[in-house]
């Protein structure tokens, strides 16, 4: 039997973790493989949520023995409040992609919520921050890049407070999107799919990115302090293999032109005379 003093001063020498996101897809997919495979236990878990935590959703995780706390970004107070008492802190970037839009200028994009996050964590006294980035290449000029960039830009001019960015992969899960979501449209009979480039991409299953990301901030030692690494499958797959496949699978006799968006306006009587122009057929 455990005596409360005995409880309160187990937590006092243990870690405690904050979970950001865990009704997302990549938050969730952390909270699971955490405690699926009790690589921390539930009792020293904080999940922050910007839904009500009284919410059934929430019953599963509470009835382990983990906390929910009520956060917000756009509320600082609520995130620093949240935070008490953590060591920590698995931070999710904000889903609110359109206050990337329009070249948000610095600390106007998403990284404004980031910025306040890490804030009220370093306020709080948390201890480490593992902040989930994006795995594009370094030198990426995509929009949904830069307000990666700048957080994790931010986190190294800090003093006061360990980090670790874990770049994560493109999730395995989203790649119709790149299609303009073709492949789900069922009365869609375009032949034509306009990309905006066809380089080979590590495709990673949301599931693992959670279990390893997981890993990462169980980790009790210090290997990872200050570290920014990428997390992905290890092969890569284009865009035009994708296509191919899947129209094996879907059993379709169609061709399918993926057109390299060139900064004009792809014109189906000038597809056949572009270098850049993939056919993926399926006979």
């Amino acid at each position: 039997m455990i005596y409360p003093l005995q409880a309160k001063l187990y937590l006092y020498f243990c870690d405690m973790y904050a979970l950001t996101g865990c009704s997302g897809k990549l938050g969730g997919a952390v909270l699971n493989a955490i405690l699926n495979f009790g690589l921390i236990p539930a009792d020293q878990l904080v999940i922050c949520t910007s839904s009500n935590p009284s919410d059934p959703q929430w019953d599963s995780v509470k009835s382990q023995g983990s906390q929910v706390r009520q956060s917000n970004y756009d509320d600082q107070p609520s995130m620093q409040s949240a935070f008490s008492g953590v060591t920590k802190l698995a931070l999710v970037s904000s889903p609110r992609i359109s206050m990337d839009f329009n070249n948000a200028p610095h600390g106007q994009g998403r990284e404004k919520h980031h910025f306040a996050a890490i804030d009220a964590a370093r306020k709080a006294g948390v201890d480490h921050v593992y902040y989930l980035s994006l795995a594009f290449g370094s030198d990426s000029k995509a929009g949904v890049m830069r307000a990666h960039n700048r957080t994790e830009a931010y986190l190294y001019g800090l003093k006061d407070i360990k980090f670790t960015v874990i770049r994560e992969g493109l999730y395995n899960e989203s790649w119709p999107l790149y299609f303009g979501n073709y492949f789900k449209l069922k009365d869609d009979d375009r032949k034509e799919v306009v990309v905006a480039g066809d380089g080979p991409i590590n495709w990673t299953p949301i599931r693992d990115l959670g279990y390893t990301t997981a890993l990462v901030v169980a980790d009790s030692s210090s290997k990872y302090e200050g570290k920014t690494f990428n997390l992905s499958a290890p092969t890569a797959t284009t865009l035009a293999e994708i296509a191919e496949i899947v129209s094996e699978v879907k059993g379709t006799k169609q061709i399918i032109k993926l057109i390299l968006d060139t900064g004009e306006e792809a014109q189906p009587s000038m597809a056949d005379q572009r270098d850049k122009t993939l056919a993926v057929e399926k006979v």
